[in-house]
């Protein structure tokens, strides 16, 4: 399922819970969209966008954690295959964008901290960074918060990020994809490009 990936050289992942807006965010930057079938994890393997010329790709993991009749064992099996592709492909991955939910991430995270459990959206913030990909949190769903500076902040906090969250622009990026608001996230993955000496790949996230 996850084998089809194609043959291309650099790579942009995205990752982020079931239901964060990650499919209305890849269509926002690609204009281009899959049937996600409307319902939280149906996108079970990655979806590719490999449409420009160049030797690029943008992936759309399928979305990790809770999913409404999906059973634990599941969930886990499409958690390990994630990891597993990301680890595979690492070299090639210049940036993961982590997408999160503005509104409830904090609380999720909160619910799943203490004793042995890490959770998810943690996890996946510093597995990325572990394995050498420089990491962009998208905090997608901005326009339902009332107290953005405040939310930002929090996560941060949660991220082991210093707050204030301003100082951190090339790292957090509050978006809002169903509105068109991406600036913030291209900001920051073109810095990131740049850092790859890839402005060639630049004109993507415009």
């Amino acid at each position: 399922m996850f084998e089809s990936r194609p043959d291309r050289g650099a790579e942009v992942v995205f990752v982020g819970r079931s239901n964060v807006g990650k499919s209305t965010l890849m269509r926002e930057l690609t204009g281009h969209s899959f049937d996600t079938g409307g319902k939280p994890g149906v996108t079970r393997s990655p979806n590719h966008y490999d449409w420009a010329s160049e030797d690029f790709v943008l992936t759309d993991l399928p979305g990790f954690g809770f999913m409404s009749g999906v059973s634990e064992e599941r969930r886990e099996e499409i958690k390990t295959d994630i990891v597993r592709y990301v680890e595979d492909n690492a070299d090639e991955i210049l940036v993961g964008v982590l997408v999160v939910d503005a509104k409830s991430a904090v609380d999720i995270i909160d619910r799943h901290s203490g004793g042995e459990e890490v959770p998810y959206d943690v996890e996946m913030f510093y597995f990325l960074r572990d394995v050498g990909i420089p990491v962009v949190v998208a905090v997608n769903k901005m326009d339902k918060v009332d107290d953005d500076d405040e939310r930002l902040n929090e996560l941060c906090d949660r991220l082991g990020l210093h707050p204030p969250w301003k100082q951190w622009r090339d790292t957090i990026a509050p978006i809002s994809a169903k509105r068109g608001n991406v600036d913030a996230l291209n900001e920051a993955v073109k810095t990131q490009l740049h850092e790859h000496k890839r402005d060639d790949l630049l004109k993507f996230f415009s």
